[in-house]
């Protein structure tokens, strides 16, 4: 029996489309193993604000999630301003969260704490 991996230790997989999206008590799951400030809105997306002490702070955040992003292949919404990063995630072809939008985030989180 494979033992059960973190989830920033876990790489994102491209989807091929027809996956259904997680609903209930699957997220609820996934949900508790992030950081408690990742919301899940209306179990269609994953969405957190990081605050920084300047603008340029939050660019070169905004850069570090990009090369994420790029490394994954997931590439979430980032909203940037004045010392603050909104991060949205979900899996377009399937229209909600799948489980490499969980990853994705993990690997968001440990940016912070590098």
């Amino acid at each position: 029996m494979q033992e059960e991996c973190r989830l920033s230790a876990q790489q994102c997989v491209p989807c091929k489309g027809g996956v259904a999206p997680l609903q209930g008590a699957a997220l609820d799951k996934l949900r508790a193993e992030l950081d408690g400030d990742w919301r899940v809105v209306d179990e269609h997306h994953l969405e957190k604000d990081f605050s920084f002490g300047s603008y340029p702070e939050a660019v070169d955040f905004t850069t570090k999630v990009a090369a994420v992003a790029e490394q994954q292949q997931h590439h979430p919404d980032i909203h940037l301003s004045y010392g603050k990063v909104t991060v949205q995630v979900w899996t377009h072809k399937s229209d909600g969260l799948t489980l490499n939008d969980f990853v994705f985030a993990a690997k968001v989180d440990g940016l912070v704490s590098d």
